[in-house]
């Protein structure tokens, strides 16, 4: 009898050790799986910029939004969601410079100015427009048509590279950047041959990834 009852004690020892075993398995399967996916939407996420369509009387524009000018990109993306560009219009058009638009109706609070290292006015970046102060952009912004970076803006050379903040770049609808900034144009009221005849809307502007 003594035997036998010294028998059954190793086989309750190592059914207890298999099932822990067991137990851990489970647990480290499930906290890898939590960590893949957590991992995975932060890549998904990270590997995915904002993109805007803006919807013009001239046809579509898609922009990606760069991430490392966020203050800027995230008032773009504010303003965007707020419906404030829908029904604007472009109202400043240079043919082989560029096309502005964004004005709005109403008071828009200023932002910093996100020049940075990799700030380049490069044909199809969009800009944000601003007075001659520093920090004074709000809502009004930029497509640049050609590369107008090493432009001098006033008569001591400061070039529009260290002035305008550049926050995204046209990756669809190029064509109709082109075609807008080669709109028939007027002279607006500061004497400027850059009023479009016929005004190009921005029908919507929507956020779409």
């Amino acid at each position: 009898m003594a035997s036998n009852k010294n028998r059954k004690v190793p086989r309750k020892k190592s059914r207890k050790k298999l099932w822990l075993a067991i137990g851990i398995i489970a647990i480290v399967v499930i906290v890898f799986g939590v960590y893949e996916v957590i991992t995975q939407s932060a890549n998904q996420s990270a590997a995915a910029p904002t993109k805007v369509l803006l919807q013009t009387s001239m046809g579509n524009i898609t922009i990606q939004l760069r991430d490392d000018k966020p203050i800027t990109s995230g008032n773009f993306k504010n303003l965007v969601q707020e419906g404030k560009y829908d029904g604007t219009v472009f109202h400043r058009v240079i043919a082989g410079f560029m096309i502005q638009g964004g004005a709005i109706n109403e008071s828009i609070p200023a932002i910093p100015d996100e020049i940075g290292t990799n700030n380049r006015n490069l044909p199809y970046t969009i800009a944000m427009a601003k007075t001659s102060q520093p920090n004074s952009a709000t809502s009004q912004f930029f497509i640049n048509v050609a590369d107008n970076g090493n432009l001098p803006i006033d008569s001591a050379g400061t070039k529009f590279d260290s002035v305008y903040t550049v926050f995204g770049t046209v990756i669809s609808g190029q064509s109709v950047v082109d075609a807008i900034a080669n709109s028939q144009v007027t002279v607006n009221s500061y004497g400027e041959n850059s009023q479009p005849v016929y005004p190009v809307t921005i029908i919507k502007a929507s956020i779409i990834s």
